[in-house]
């Protein structure tokens, strides 16, 4: 196999891994300055986004089909290229959520959790940039660390916000709207990690 060809599939991991960090910067500004009346532009933009995280995820999935060899495994190319979707699919449910829930004002601590979500997708797209020379990167380990350990953080802010939650809110429906929309932020957070365990696992069989 070329050159070319192997890196494909690498390339168009970086592109996808991309894709989820623009539809995370997008739904931090959305929540930042939130404004009910453009909601459903922006999840035109939103959709948009995950519209074309999609057709280069089915470009890989057409180019793999005809492959004779491949740099690492099918399953595990597959693999990798669905947890890099389902990042951008989870970003985009996220927005989805806050719209058809009709919410009103966005709680702080939300906001907290997508700067968490931000960082993580940042680390994905630079494991993807190291992923294609994972046999002589001495950065990838320590991408696929930095994923875990924000994983874990954003998972003790969930449990802080839910605290919090019903601590403050006496609302039926906003408690049930927010539970929604923080369990979907942190399924965000756990799609990353996915991500580094599946590249985890394709360096330890390549090793």
């Amino acid at each position: 196999m070329s050159k070319k060809q192997d890196s494909f599939y690498f390339q168009n991991f970086i592109d996808c891994a991309d894709y989820s960090c623009r539809a995370a910067y997008l739904l931090k500004e959305t929540m930042s300055s939130f404004d009910v009346a453009s909601l459903s532009q922006r999840l035109d933009e939103i959709h948009e986004l995950e519209h074309e995280a999609d057709i280069k995820k089915h470009e890989l999935l057409n180019t793999l089909v005809k492959a004779f060899i491949t740099p690492i495994e099918r399953e595990d190319i597959i693999q990798v290229s669905q947890n890099l979707d389902d990042m951008t699919d989870q970003i985009e449910d996220v927005l989805i959520k806050i719209y058809y829930n009709r919410v009103s004002s966005i709680r702080a601590d939300a906001l907290e959790m997508v700067d968490i979500l931000i960082r993580c997708c940042e680390e994905v797209r630079e494991l993807m940039n190291e992923f294609e020379n994972f046999k002589r990167s001495k950065n990838i380990h320590g991408h696929i660390v930095q994923i875990n350990t924000l994983e874990e953080e954003a998972d003790k802010l969930f449990i802080s916000c839910m605290y919090n939650l019903h601590d403050t809110c006496e609302d039926p429906r906003e408690v049930i709207a927010w539970r929604e929309i923080y369990n979907y932020l942190e399924k965000c957070m756990d799609t990353c990690e996915h991500v580094a365990d599946t590249v985890e696992s394709t360096i330890m069989k390549n090793s």
